[in-house]
């Protein structure tokens, strides 16, 4: 749901790259191995939580909080 502040498996702080990397590829100026490498996530691990995020938060948010 929310990009994790460190990668799963190695630890390596990635949150903080998250919003670049969603501003980058939403409107299809740059592929995603391209953003990926600017932004220095070389790590597959890394690489794999940014891929394999979805951004709910918009779902989520629409549902009644009790």
């Amino acid at each position: 749901m929310i990009i994790p502040v460190r990668c799963f498996s190695c630890g390596k702080p990635i949150g903080h790259l998250w919003e670049d990397f969603v501003s980058k590829t939403n409107n299809r100026t740059q592929k995603v191995k391209e953003t990926l490498d600017d932004l220095g996530v070389e790590r597959y691990c890394c690489r794999a939580m940014f891929m394999g995020q979805v951004d709910l938060m918009d779902t989520v948010s629409a549902f009644k909080k009790f």
